[in-house]
Parts: C-alpha cells; structure tokens; sequence
C-alpha cells in the first residue's frame, strides 16, 4: 500500500464517524463526505446494546453525556395479544440518532477529522487509488470506506448486485408523546411485519415498524394501515391510541434489503449497513455498525503500508463473517418465525412454558462487550 494516510469515508452515519475517530486516533489522516447535515432524524430502532459501550468510551465518545434511557427489559407479543418479558442479559440505551450521529460528528471534528458536505457523484479505482469525483470537487484517496447506509446511490454505480433486486420491505419510524416505561424495550407482532418501541433521550417514544410493501399499499394511507392491521395487536392498539406524534409526519424509507451484500465492492470495504443488514427485530443494527467500524479500523492500522490491498480486504472479510454471519442468519430465521401468525403463536407459548429460553435467543443475536487490542490501547 502507499504511504499516504488520508484515508476518505464515504458516509458520515454512525459506522463511518465511530471509524473515523478509530484511525484518528491512530494518527491517521481522515476525511469523512456526508451528503447530509447533522442533526438528522433517520429511519431506526434506536436502541443501542451495551456491548459497544467500552469501545465508545475508549474513543472518547461515551453517549452517557448525551443521557441516554438505560434499557434492561425486553417485551415481546403476537398478533393476538399474547406477551412475554424478560430482563435483557447485557442491556442497551434508548438514543435518537439524530442526536448520536450529532455528537459523533462533533466528536470527529474535535478530534480532527475532516468533513466534508458534499455528494459522492462517482467513483474509480487504478493502482494509484481511489478517485472521488463529489458535486464540489475531485479528491483522491488510497484507501477507501464505504459507509453510505441501507441503500445508496453509491450502490446503483458501484452494480451491487442487491440493488436490482426488488425487496418488499418497507419500514417507518415517528416519536411520540406519552407513557411507556424508560427501561423497556417492546417488540410487537402484526401480520406481515413487527414494531419496536422504547424511549430516547428527550422523553419521546420512538415507534418504528417494518411491513412489507405490497401489504402496506392496499390501505389509502399511513393512519389508514396502522388502524387496519397494526391495531389488531391490542398493545399496539393501546400505545398508539394513547400517544400524540411529535413529528410532522412519520419518516419512511422503501426497499430495504437484508440479502447478502458484498463486504468488498471494487477494493471498497464496506462497513455498517453498506456491508450488511440484520433484520430490526434482533435490535442489534446500530451495535453491529459500530462494532464493523471496529473490525475495519483495527486491521487498516494493523496492515496499513505492510500488507497489499488484497490481503487487507480478504481479512476484514474473513473477520466480518466470523462476527456477524451466524448472527445474521440466525436473525434472518427469527424474522421467518415471528412473521408467520400460526408459527410465532406456537413459538411464544413455549417461551411461556420456557421462559429461559428467551434470553438465549437475543445472546445469538448479540455479541459480548468489545474489548480493544493492546496494541491499539
């Protein structure tokens, strides 16, 4: 690899930024382009497992300044009502991205990065490196990040083979006014889909579904769809009917993809969401994002000027599968499970009969608290 260390991310979200202060910290020169402004609401759980905390706080960016909802419960029901709680087994917070991508962003800054607001028109790669061609400018880089989210039109130019496939998914996010327990997490069945709902730091419920499409576009509209399907979960019904939105309108985001995505596209490594997504109800999206800018950083330092570009990105492969690809798999079966209404009913009455089981579902779906490598401490 050269010797030139700037380093350019393509996407400024919460895998790009916590991998920018990574190989900040390291020393290394790092420009992160983001399209968008922060603060910014984003379609998401917002729920966060607490297995990033540690790394988080070694890098200076401990969200517990931001006041998190410390969340150490989870409840799961059916479409027909019936419910299970259990205490999470390492626990999480309620944060809004806007404000945790915010404080990334300024946490970045602080630490020197680079950002810059522009839109990443094209890309091309030669033995010299990467040549960004943006709306303002033409920069180069030889190592290139991209952590440009669910989809992209990075995706389209770079041929991902996912993107021309048509995905059924459709999800929506608001917050709300009203009760709900700080410290709870909920996880509620509806025919053809499921919502989570849990409090972030400003008080707020934030209430975020995942349907599919085809489902979702016989009904005239949003309210119409909600009281038509959503509502034949009696929890649902309630929460809804006792809240007050506090958005304008609900935010919404089509063709999310949970497919395989390639972990390395034209010598790019992918990172976050643009390397791969687990279905929303496992609750562990935002943790595997940061810890994949984790994974990433850690070998870009290790291997940075010894190794050649191939050996760099067939490691963070071999890692990032080792990681995540039984998690992601696991959570793909889940998602069968709990959309099919006969299955999930008989799935949640032997989690009445045996509760523990329940805990050791989310252990496969989230990893143990990262620690750091001494050499990189």
């Amino acid at each position: 690899m050269q010797a030139n260390n700037n380093i350019i991310i393509a996407g400024g979200g919460l895998a790009g930024l916590t991998c920018a202060l990574h190989l900040r910290k390291a020393g290394f020169e790092v420009t992160v382009i983001e399209k968008n402004t922060y603060p910014q609401h984003k379609v998401c759980g917002e729920y966060i497992s607490n297995e990033v905390l540690p790394y988080l706080q070694w890098l200076d960016a401990d969200p517990g300044i931001l006041q998190p909802k410390e969340i150490t419960r989870l409840q799961i029901s059916t479409v027909k009502g019936s419910q299970i709680e259990c205490h999470l087994p390492l626990g999480g917070f309620g944060l809004s991205r806007a404000a945790f991508d915010h404080f990334l962003y300024s946490k970045a800054l602080e630490k020197g990065c680079k950002i810059l607001n522009e839109k990443i028109l094209d890309i091309a790669y030669s033995s010299q490196g990467f040549s960004l061609k943006t709306d303002t400018a033409t920069r180069q880089t030889p190592l290139l990040i991209g952590a440009f989210g669910k989809r992209s039109s990075l995706d389209k130019k770079l041929h991902r083979h996912f993107i021309d496939q048509k995905s059924p998914w459709l999800a929506v996010k608001a917050h709300y006014r009203g009760e709900f327990d700080d410290n709870l997490v909920a996880l509620h069945n509806f025919r053809g889909g499921y919502c989570g709902v849990s409090k972030v730091e400003t008080n707020l419920i934030n209430i975020c579904y995942l349907t599919a499409y085809d489902q979702f576009k016989k009904y005239q509209n949003m309210e119409d769809f909600q009281q038509q399907v959503l509502f034949r979960n009696k929890h649902l019904k309630h929460l809804f009917e006792h809240t007050e939105l506090a958005f304008e309108s609900p935010l919404s985001i089509a063709q999310i993809c949970f497919e395989k995505k390639e972990l390395v596209k034209d010598h790019i490594l992918m990172i976050g969401d643009a390397a791969g997504l687990i279905h929303p109800l496992c609750g562990n999206g935002m943790g595997m994002a940061i810890h994949s800018a984790k994974i990433c950083a850690e070998l870009i330092i290790e291997q940075y000027g010894i190794s050649d570009q191939l050996q760099l990105e067939r490691n963070y492969s071999k890692q990032w599968k080792a990681n995540f690809e039984q998690r992601m798999a696991f959570g793909k079966r889940l998602s069968s499970l709990l959309l099919n209404g006969a299955l999930s009913d008989i799935a949640m009455s032997m989690l009445v009969r045996f509760p523990s089981i329940l805990p050791q579902m989310i252990k496969r779906t989230h990893g143990q608290p990262l620690t750091i490598l001494p050499s990189h401490d």
